[in-house]
């Protein structure tokens, strides 16, 4: 079976593409090619906001109850759980991630974003009226932002298109989706099961594409909120574009999460939390916790459960039950990652597990070896730039506040962990770092909580009554003259 493509999934039904380009869509464990879909142009963009606008502007679904929106979802809901095994192979072979993670993360979270977004538009104060200061009711009104530009990234593509599209159609919004160009095919899949579940023409439009696709989406003046996910980077010249336009935007960025040990840790505990949350899809992950922060009593005790832990993953094909790693999802993220290998070794760290070169037994794909560096200090390169790979860094630390300094002493503040047996300290700790998301003993994204970033990590938040509040603008309107 082919999994080729020749349209884009544009008001209510599929279109020919502007131009002839295409897109490889490249298996980064065989580096062969595994199927071809259209680039987007500049005039595939247009043709998709003009639909949206239509969608938005004159069409029935903002003109719904929220009732009637939710049971459209819902459906859509169905359909998807249904899917759910052939969505994560897609997203397998497309980028990679292992087939573990694809089961356990990148689909069934997705799905319980959708029931989640429904059960909080269910409680949400579409309309409430309230007393105003000056004696008179005044009826405030949560109206849909408009159309929403979607750009996920391709390390969590369902995860991250699944946060944008379903509290905006929630809200009322028309979406115009720019899938990454390493991971399109998914998006197909999603488009397919949107149309099934009875989303209205020009509701949801899909155009894959690469850089220039994307800046014109975010420029386009029919665009009236841009929702993105990627690195810190691209969203400051995003966070630029739409300040200039006054055009609404949320960012999810970058991350360089700490993970605190205290010296009553469990390391047996600690070592287990951190294999998986430190390398999670590869180490392809904005929230991995990729500095480890150990106190000095115990540092090599900690340094030995943590290569211990990594040095015993199993590296390989992503289609295989066992495989632990994957691949980087491209040769230039392999070359990336491989370089800051050699620039930690350059900067003085001491390699404990992994290092440069494939691992052993594989001759092909772009992999690299989970890493684990010793003798960090936090102003090295490895300690404070995103990866993006499975290198994680052990720095020293004297004390609980100079842990907390550490920890903060960040450009990001995406999420974090603190490991302790005593759970008061751990909080104590947890109200100290300046992040969006942080755990104790435990990292997860709860869907009826807000998820994102302070400082270079981004801008607005995800999930949660907060998540879909992003898709709306508030509206007072008063009800009578006040008394005088």
């Amino acid at each position: 079976m082919t999994l080729d493509r020749d349209s884009f999934y544009l008001d209510g039904g599929w279109a020919a593409p502007a131009s002839a380009q295409m897109l490889e869509v490249i298996s980064p464990h065989t580096e062969e090619v595994i199927a071809r879909v259209p680039e987007g142009t500049p005039a595939d963009i247009d043709a998709a906001v003009a639909a949206a606008r239509q969608a938005f502007d004159q069409g029935p679904w903002p003109r719904m109850s929220p009732a009637e929106r939710i049971d459209v979802v819902a459906a859509f809901s169905g359909l998807y759980a249904a899917r759910m095994g052939e969505m994560a192979d897609l997203i397998s072979a497309e980028m990679g991630s292992p087939t573990s993670f694809a089961n356990l993360a990148q689909v069934p979270a997705p799905w319980m974003q959708i029931e989640s977004f429904l059960a909080i538009a269910r409680e949400f104060p579409w309309e409430a009226e309230r007393p105003g200061a000056l004696g008179a009711p005044v009826l405030v009104r949560h109206e849909p932002v408009g159309v929403v530009a979607a750009i996920p990234p391709w390390n969590v593509p369902q995860f991250t298109i699944m946060s944008k599209v379903v509290p905006a159609l929630l809200a009322g919004c028309t979406v115009v989706v720019k899938p990454a160009p390493e991971t399109p095919l998914d998006a197909y899949l999603m488009a397919e099961l949107l149309d099934e579940a009875g989303v209205p023409a020009g509701v949801v439009n899909f155009v894959a594409g690469g850089r220039e696709t994307g800046e014109h989406l975010v420029a386009h003046p029919g665009i009236d909120k841009v929702a993105f996910t990627g690195s810190t980077a691209a969203g400051r010249k995003i966070g630029a574009v739409c300040g200039e336009q006054l055009k609404r935007c949320s960012l999810e960025l970058g991350g360089k999460s700490a993970a605190i040990v205290l010296d009553d840790a469990d390391l047996a505990v600690t070592a287990e939390g951190v294999k998986f949350l430190g390398v999670m899809n590869s180490g392809q992950a904005c929230v991995a916790q990729t500095r480890i922060l150990a106190p000095r009593s115990r540092y090599e005790e900690v340094v030995e459960a943590i290569g211990s832990a990594i040095g015993s993953m199993v590296v390989g094909d992503p289609m295989d039950p066992a495989s632990e790693i994957g691949p980087m999802v491209a040769r230039r993220q392999q070359e990336r990652v491989q370089g800051y290998i050699e620039i930690g070794q350059a900067e003085g760290a001491r390699v404990v597990t992994g290092g440069t070169g494939m691992p052993a037994g594989l001759d092909r794909g772009w992999y690299v070896k989970p890493t684990v560096f010793a003798d960090v200090d936090n102003r090295m390169r490895i300690a404070q730039e995103e990866i993006f790979g499975p290198v994680l860094s052990i720095i020293g630390y004297d004390g609980v506040e100079d842990a907390v300094r550490i920890a903060n002493d960040s450009e990001y503040g995406l999420a974090g962990t603190v490991w302790t047996q005593d759970k008061e300290a751990g909080l104590a700790v947890a109200r100290q770092i300046r992040t969006g998301t942080y755990g104790i003993n435990t990292y997860t994204m709860d869907f009826a909580a807000p998820f994102g970033g302070f400082k270079a990590s981004g801008l607005g938040r995800e999930f949660g009554p907060e998540g879909l509040a992003q898709y709306t603008e508030a509206k007072s309107i008063y009800l009578e003259s006040p008394p005088m």
